[in-house]
């Protein structure tokens, strides 16, 4: 109280009163209706001060108001501020926001899609806009004051991350950064290189929560605690969190029940006992469906929820049960909202397009409050399943965990399913930072006193790992920065070599790296006090033990080596055998999963045909298309074939068959069996081992056993000592060539790329040549291979639906396996360019292998994959959405969005490509308007 104080501490107080009413943060501040966090002020001052900041913050936690004082710090100076988000929907999103505040004539908007008021004072873009804007030294760049980089931690993202460290290395010094991050392991180390490159940034850090989260496990009808109540309130307590003794129980009895209901035990009684226990036991532990999890949730004022379901199908079929089982999570007043709201946003949607894309079900859900939420939805349909979420009309959304990714749909509850995800790989458990993103969404700042995170029990959940996740901070950020050829030609053009080189070095991947040296280093040496013991303890009286374990080394790895050479020998054998393959053999494969009968339906050859799934060649051998006795399609790979293969039979397959088609698999398979069911394949003989009659083997075994340490009786203990001293030998000489070769890694991966670039003709020194100034416009995975498709001109005389075809191929990535049928392409012109994109892939994947460029490192071309031509073809050839949808099997989402990503690489390309004596620019516009029509033109956002 003002009374309370002293005459002295009075004044003080008024003296700090004024002088912050003097700051700009003083009237910022009065355009909340809220007060500031601690963590908010602390990050405004110091961008008032000068500044940059990194602000590294819980979701959910209020970091844009940072983001925000900086624009209005520009606007009170007379400067401009980019705001650059890493997805289009969060730069729709704030423009929104902006907008509201400041209006239309101040605030602009730059995306792929959208080009709004480019030139006011504030704009917000995606992150690859400002790069490109960097790299053409555009216009635009003057009197910029603040950049904010909102979710700077996607600089993790191992496709997208090096354009962050692009923005930032490349900035002009008199911008002062403004960087947003989720709660990161290692903020600190981010900020001392921010401090490096961009000059004076405070690093502001902030773990707690602005609404506590309680952590649940759903399990029958109960929902324990994660957490031991009085421990810990809501994760903001520093007591030691114990995890619930009821839940560790109840683990410890489901992971120890032994029952088993088909045993045989005598009388009657203890029977019935078993299985009464066994009842009682099932009905307290099962797993929740997913209409019971929502009655749950709503019936303890738990809504609206997100459950994350890591699968599209998954999150479809969810809210399907939900119908199925009468939820009704909405009134008639609500359900009316929602109509007026989703039959604005889709009046110019046309009626036949609705039924296609299943608008009358999706409605439905919608009026019910129960919704999906994944990449596979039409953007349009996302969009307005955000805005009734927000909005409190859709109560229990069911989601993949792309919705964890930024975009502003907070929860009172989110539900998981499952602790366990597929990263395109394997099925692995998730991470404690991902379980911290998904579950960060749960408690809504304003509304909600407190959050909830809820994790479905399933038979073998461990309790003590769950509590790890919840209570670990792990989530550091890593560089995924690599040089580009893009990015090569841009710095060479802007630096040249000397100084682009020492540009790269400042990046924080090589940041990293060098201070990984020092730990490394560290290991060097306690490896080295290790190999003196091991020596020690290898000494034998005999002789010199190191020279016999050296013999008795060379003699394992020359039967390992000839063990190889038989293996490789017989695959050979092998291989050659499947060339010989035709369609309509009838083999027996010999093992795996598919072994058995099999009807050969392409043999899959190498020969530049059409039998690829991404491409127009296998460089693995042979990979023969079959039809299995049990009515599989299936392309088998040489591990299938680990001895060579014939035809034990001759089959003609009818001209109507269709591999997708059940009912002719099931008519081809059964004539199959019935035709060779009878036949055994003949059994391969064994090979003698070349082993026996090799010469180096023979010698190396007599040098052994003539050697004195043969004959010691402490011989086997001496080995295991000098085993113990080769691996940490090897050990260590691994250690210092990763010392070797983290010193300058960027910038030798770079002097490789300008290498290559050089022997293309795209650099002569430090000059761009034309080729390379093409170069420099096109920007994606497949930039080169683009750039030569022009400089070879693969395209001149291509129609635009032609053209919309061959360029999909540069930007599509299939979510299938590669043992999927072929895909279907255009045929003339667009097949013969597709084949000869293909051949200037394959000649510039030699180049690369040359010049030591590594895909597996993440720099290089991948090979094109073609299994979008055809969509984009037809769409481009003004084909109904019907038609297009159900020949590409594609989710209509993912349909728009390759098509929006086509068309910004038409439009790079129509940049690039010579104005004169080329139809290629013009038809790549034309194209643009071929494919921007009807669901792609009114999707707001990719």
């Amino acid at each position: 109280m003002t009374e309370d104080l002293t005459p002295a501490e009075a004044y003080a107080a008024a003296r700090a009163r004024n002088a912050e009413q003097a700051t700009a943060l003083a009237p910022f501040r009065e355009m909340y209706e809220f007060g500031l966090d601690p963590f908010q002020i602390e990050a405004c001052q110091a961008l008032e001060a000068g500044k940059g900041v990194l602000v590294a913050a819980p979701t959910g936690s209020g970091k844009t108001i940072v983001g925000e004082f900086a624009v209005h710090l520009a606007l009170t100076q007379g400067r401009k501020c980019f705001y650059t988000t890493p997805i289009k929907a969060l730069s729709n999103q704030k423009y929104a926001d902006l907008v509201k505040r400041y209006g239309n004539a101040k605030v602009g908007l730059l995306t792929g899609d959208n080009s709004v008021n480019g030139d006011a004072p504030i704009v917000v873009m995606t992150t690859e806009v400002l790069r490109n804007m960097l790299y053409a030294g555009s216009q635009a760049l003057s009197g910029l004051g603040y950049v904010v980089m909102d979710e700077v931690h996607y600089l993790s993202d191992r496709f997208r991350g090096a354009v962050w460290e692009e923005v930032i290395i490349h900035l002009p010094e008199s911008v002062t950064l403004v960087s947003l991050s989720a709660t990161v392991s290692n903020a600190e180390e981010f900020g001392d290189w921010l401090d490096t490159v961009r000059g004076d940034t405070e690093v502001i850090v902030s773990e707690s929560r602005p609404v506590p989260l309680w952590q649940h496990v759903l399990a029958g009808r109960r929902m324990y605690d994660l957490f031991e109540e009085e421990t810990d309130h809501g994760g903001r307590g520093a007591a030691r969190r114990e995890v619930n003794p009821d839940l560790l129980r109840l683990a410890r009895t489901e992971n120890t029940r032994t029952y088993n209901p088909r045993d045989r035990r005598r009388g009657k009684m203890v029977r019935e006992a078993d299985r009464e226990r066994e009842r009682r036991q099932r009905s307290r532990i099962w797993t929740p469906g997913r209409p019971e999890v929502i009655e749950r949730l709503d019936a303890e004022g738990l809504l609206p929820a997100i459950t994350f379901i890591f699968s599209r199908a998954g999150c479809e079929a969810a809210v399907q049960q939900c119908l199925y089982a009468g939820l009704r999570l909405n009134d008639d007043e609500a359900r009316r909202r929602v109509r007026e709201i989703v039959e604005e946003r889709t009046a110019s949607i046309p009626t036949e397009d609705l039924h296609v894309l299943g608008y009358y079900e999706w409605l439905e859900g919608l009026e019910r409050g129960i919704a999906a939420h994944h990449a596979g939805m039409l953007p349009t349909f996302k969009e307005i399943v955000e805005e009734l979420f927000v909005r409190g009309l859709v109560k229990a959304v069911f989601a993949t965990e792309t919705l964890a990714l930024g975009i502003n749909m907070p929860a009172r509850s989110v539900v998981l399913e499952k602790l366990v995800k597929w990263n395109g790989e394997q099925h692995a458990d998730i991470t404690p930072g991902e379980y911290t993103q998904l579950t960060g969404r749960a408690g809504r700042r304003g509304i909600d006193v407190e959050g909830h995170a809820v994790v479905l029990w399933q038979r073998g959940l461990d309790p003590g790992h769950l509590a790890g996740l919840a209570g670990t901070r792990t989530y550091p950020l890593r560089s995924s920065f690599k040089p580009s050829y893009n990015m090569a030609v841009n710095l060479v053009d802007q630096f040249g070599r000397h100084r682009s080189r020492e540009l790269l070095e400042t990046s924080f991947a090589q940041f990293q790296a060098d201070r990984s040296v020092v730990g490394i280093s560290r290991q060097v040496q306690k490896n080295e006090e290790g190999l003196a013991g091991y020596r020690e303890g290898m000494t034998c009286h005999l002789g010199d033990f190191e020279e016999y374990a050296r013999l008795r080394r060379e003699l394992k790895d020359r039967e390992t080596e000839l063990a190889k050479q038989g293996a490789a020998q017989r695959r050979a054998q092998a291989a050659a055998s499947l060339e010989k393959l035709k369609p309509g053999d009838v083999i027996h494969v010999p093992t795996g999963k598919f072994a058995g009968l099999a009807l050969v339906l392409d043999p899959g050859i190498p020969a530049g045909r059409t039998n690829g799934h991404r491409g127009f060649e296998y460089h693995d051998g042979p990979r023969p298309l079959v039809l299995t006795a049990e009515r599989q399609v299936k392309r088998l790979a040489s591990i299938d074939f680990p001895v060579p293969v014939e035809a034990l039979e001759r089959m003609r397959i009818p001209k109507s068959f269709n591999p997708r088609s059940p009912q002719s698999r099931r008519d081809l398979a059964s004539a199959l069996r019935t035709k060779a069911a009878h036949l055994n394949p003949e059994r391969h003989r064994r090979q003698r081992a070349a082993a026996a009659d090799d010469r180096e083997i023979a010698r190396l075994r007599t040098e052994i056993r003539a050697h004195p340490c043969h004959g010691c009786d402490e011989r086997e203990d001496h080995a295991r000592w000098a085993e113990r001293f080769h691996r940490l030998q090897r050990d260590t000489r691994q250690l210092e060539r990763r010392i070797e070769g983290r010193t300058n890694t960027i910038a030798r991966t770079f002097d490789r790329i300008v290498a290559l670039l050089t022997e293309l003709d795209y650099l002569r020194g430090d000059e761009v040549t034309e080729h390379g100034k093409r170069l420099a416009r096109l920007y994606g995975e497949l930039d080169l291979l683009a750039s030569e498709c022009l400089r070879e001109r693969v395209w001149e005389g291509l129609k635009p639906a032609e053209l919309a075809a061959c360029v999909s191929a540069l930007v599509y990535e299939s979510r299938q396996a590669d043992d999927a049928v072929a895909p279907k392409l255009p045929t003339g012109n667009a097949k013969a360019a597709l084949g000869e994109m293909v051949r200037i892939w394959s000649r510039l994947d030699a180049l690369e292998e040359e010049f030591r460029i590594n895909q597996a490192e993440g720099v290089g071309q991948r090979e094109p994959d073609l299994g979008f031509a055809w969509a984009a073809y037809q769409w481009a050839s003004d084909k109904s959405l019907d038609e297009v949808l159900r020949e590409a099997g594609m989710p209509a989402g993912d349909f728009v969005r390759w098509c929006k990503q086509v068309i910004d690489v038409l439009g790079q390309i129509a940049a690039a490509a010579p104005a004169e004596n080329s139809t290629v620019s013009k038809n790549a516009r034309k194209a643009v308007e071929g494919l921007l029509r009807g669901v792609v033109a009114y999707s707001s956002v990719s």
